[in-house]
């Protein structure tokens, strides 16, 4: 099946989805540059929707204790997520949210956001054990070893290129091993 073909097939689960009342909320996760930022933006040209991004909540380095590092999936703040997006999303009222930027290490401005029927959430670590049962559908996003280096290399330079095969990727697929991510998936395919 081609990305083409992928992508229909997530557009005819949208549909499916958006035929029933209330609001919805769908989850891409899946390796490194797998392609989640591009899929979320694919879909958000086609359907009216909100996209929030989990590299927003990664911990800011005063919460990065080893105790939490060392938990599987401990590098993002999910409990802010939830709290922050997810409950406020399910709500449906007008809200603000905190977006954490790991390159100045602080957090931004409060950023506004208005209710819409359809959300999405893209990220590793969107489907947090602590966070899954919030989605209405659920969508992950792979990539081999050797093309997911290449794309690495070619978007983030050589320093963060060894940072994410050392650190980060090794971390990412604990995470999607540890509690089954791809499994509990609703679709799967290649980025």
């Amino acid at each position: 099946m081609k990305y083409k073909e992928h992508l229909d097939k997530v557009f005819s689960l949208i549909d499916d989805l958006l035929k029933h009342p209330g609001t919805k909320i769908i989850a891409i996760d899946g390796n490194a540059a797998a392609g989640k930022s591009v899929l979320a933006s694919r879909i958000a040209e086609k359907y009216d929707c909100n996209i929030f991004h989990m590299d927003d909540f990664f911990l800011p380095p005063e919460t990065k204790t080893e105790a939490r590092l060392i938990q599987t999936g401990g590098n993002v703040d999910w409990e802010r997520f939830r709290e922050e997006v997810l409950e406020n999303i399910r709500r449906g009222n007008k809200f603000c949210y905190r977006k954490y930027d790991c390159k100045i290490q602080s957090f931004h401005p409060p950023a506004e956001v208005n209710p819409k029927k359809l959300n999405l959430v893209e990220g590793v670590y969107s489907l947090h054990p602590e966070l899954i049962d919030y989605y209405d559908l659920k969508l992950f996003l792979w990539v081999d070893e050797e093309e997911q280096s290449r794309r690495i290399l070619a978007r983030n330079g050589a320093e963060l290129h060894k940072r994410y095969m050392e650190e980060w990727i090794p971390m990412e697929n604990r995470y999607f091993a540890e509690f089954n991510i791809e499994e509990n998936c609703d679709f799967s395919f290649p980025g």
